[in-house]
């Protein structure tokens, strides 16, 4: 279903360079001090349908909270980004990936803690978790108080709309966030989780059976690709066994890198490593943000310092500008995943269910043909007959042509997900030499007469065969009347495919005149189309899923040309002559006499 555009996404050559020079962000340094109060004060809220949203990831932020040297103006930064981008890109959630400070010590979680308050102010949802420099890295999780636990304990947590609990040590947490319609979880894992602590992760994931789950850790892929020892525990005691976790996010080694590996069910995780504190300025607070487009079924990936490009292009120096944005191979990507596909087995989406052919007679509809009474693969024999639902006794009545097999009609239960009638017609057709099957209204049906002067609706599904070749196929029909219209070869109307696999809705007026023609795009080959030419009584829109297609033309169009022949579903007529056959599946067919909205279509 074609949506209005409902919240961001990535936008490939974004120049941020513009944006800063228009934000507070220029200029880091005084960022906090010069950024107006309505933008501090503006409401931190994700739009949780958009199918497109932002995760940001930080990984190990140590350099900059060692000892005496703290510099917490880089990570400022980043935050301040998120909460400044967080709107335009419908960010939702951020990760910490460990190793907040250097040494553990209460001074540098001071310093980190005061930094992550520009988060906890506006409510932005984030984790963190103990990475073996936070802590003492011989320890597990049942190590006892520290600095990191004082200051990002689940105490931190109260007022924050995404914690949702954490093990009774307070060092491994998890988060859910609402995102593209649906919740998602973020597990966040200790250095070393205990024995309890998995015990605990698989109660969570036991008590959210149907969420997507992110495992974020400090220590997993190592910078070869491969697992570590840690990382391999973790794979075998949770990650492999559990089909929710579809992502895992981890920091500590370095360079980056990425993998992906088959769980017990038989489906990919993606498993990734972040870490840059080994680059100029300890990394320089570099955030990674994973763009996901569940309309494309595409995570793109980027990674890149606010800090560094807050600063005015004649004071970055030439290491500076290498390191604003990192395009590296496993730095800047995408990943290409099927969602539904992927989550298919711990949260199937269910299938629409078949709805009666009476919800489908809107005011109006004057034909309404549907195939979902024949048994899969059973040929359509010579004369059978397709009733027309509508109750207006336009019947369509089957025809192979002479010398074609018996299946060139065949019944399918095959259907558009957004179908009402669950079941098809398999034509199987092409030239040449001619070859294949139609259907026709019989001589004295109404339908045959109607010339439509005050608009009409006109909507199938159908799907074209992977072998769909225009050599054989091109210049075929869905719908069609059968004839030539005055002065021309060409049939009165016709619903076609052209050599290119466009869509055409060519029509010519009653009284006579030039046809209008309105093009579709290329259709895509093996895949459902839901089509709709809707004409008011003065012009005609194309729709392909209810998306309006750019070639609709501006002529005016009143009312539909008629020889007061049959209208054909799979032919095509050239001169009055059959001329070619349709090779696709086609599902429901309607015809309605006025111009229907999008929300009134089959689909809908």
């Amino acid at each position: 279903m074609c949506r209005e555009h409902q919240g961001p996404g990535p936008r490939p050559g974004f120049n941020r360079r513009m944006f800063l020079s228009a934000t507070a962000l220029a200029g880091a340094a005084t960022a906090v001090a010069a950024a107006p109060a309505q933008a501090a004060a503006e409401r931190w809220a994700p739009d949780p349908q958009s199918p497109r949203f932002t995760l940001a990831v930080m990984p190990d932020t140590q350099y900059l909270f060692d000892g005496p040297s703290i510099q917490a103006a880089p990570v400022e930064a980043s935050l301040r980004y998120l909460l400044q981008r967080g709107r335009d890109e419908n960010i939702v959630f951020l990760s910490h990936l460990g190793d907040l400070t250097q040494n553990g010590r209460p001074e540098e979680f001071a310093a980190i803690g005061k930094a992550f308050e520009l988060l906890d102010d506006r409510r932005v949802g984030y984790s963190v978790l103990a990475g073996n420099h936070d802590i003492r890295s011989s320890t597990d999780d049942q190590r006892g108080d520290s600095p990191y636990l004082d200051t990002f304990g689940p105490g931190r947590f109260g007022s924050s709309p995404t914690f949702r609990g954490a093990t009774p040590d307070g060092y491994n947490t998890y988060h859910v966030f609402r995102a593209a319609g649906r919740e998602w979880l973020v597990l966040a894992l200790d250095w070393r989780p205990s024995a309890g602590a998995y015990d605990w992760a698989k109660k969570v994931l036991a008590e959210n059976p149907r969420t997507p789950v992110i495992l974020t850790t400090h220590q997993l892929v190592e910078g070869d690709g491969g697992l570590s020892a840690h990382g391999q525990e973790l794979w075998d005691r949770l990650i492999e066994s559990h089909d929710q976790i579809f992502l895992t996010l981890n920091g500590h080694d370095w360079p980056a890198a990425r993998t992906v590996r088959k769980n017990a069910a038989g489906r990919e995780v993606h498993l990734h490593l972040t870490n840059y504190q080994n680059r100029y300025y300890g990394g320089s607070a570099m955030i990674r943000l994973y763009h996901f487009d569940l309309a494309r079924g595409t995570i793109d990936v980027e990674t890149f310092s606010p800090w560094l490009l807050s600063k005015a292009a004649d004071e970055l120096n030439e290491l500076e500008r290498e390191e604003i944005e990192l395009t590296g191979p496993d730095d800047r990507f995408s990943l290409a995943i099927d969602f539904e596909q992927r989550f298919s087995g711990f949260a199937p989406v269910p299938a629409r269910p078949a709805r009666p052919a009476s919800a489908l007679l809107v005011p109006g509809t004057v034909a309404y043909w549907r195939f979902d009474t024949g048994e899969d693969g059973t040929a359509l024999a010579d004369g059978a007959r397709v009733r027309d639902l509508s109750g207006h006794g336009n019947d369509l009545t089957a025809v192979r042509v002479s010398g074609s097999p018996s299946g060139a009609l065949t019944w399918s239960g095959a259907h558009h997900p957004d179908q009402p009638g669950h079941g098809s017609l398999r034509l199987d057709g092409g030239k040449p030499p001619l070859r294949g099957g139609y259907l026709r209204t019989a001589d004295d049906a109404p339908l045959n007469q109607a010339t439509f002067p005050r608009g009409y609706t006109i909507e199938a599904f159908f799907r074209l065969p992977a072998d769909w070749d225009a050599s054989r196929n091109a210049w075929s029909a869905i719908l069609g009347r059968a004839g030539a219209a005055e002065g021309s070869d060409e049939p009165p109307a016709t619903l076609s495919l052209s050599n290119d696999r466009e869509t055409q809705w060519a029509v010519f007026p009653p009284a006579g005149g030039d046809v209008i023609t309105n093009w579709g795009h290329e259709t895509p080959l093996g895949q459902w189309q839901h089509v709709a030419v809707v004409n008011d009584g003065r012009h005609t829109t194309m729709y392909i899923e209810s998306c309006p297609v750019v070639r609709n033309p501006t002529a005016v169009s009143t009312g539909v040309a008629t020889r007061g022949l049959p209208w054909l579903l799979g032919g095509y007529e050239y001169a009055g002559v059959l001329d070619q056959l349709l090779s696709a599946w086609v599902g429901d067919v309607r015809v309605v006499d006025r111009a229907l909205v999008v929300r009134e279509f089959m689909n809908a």
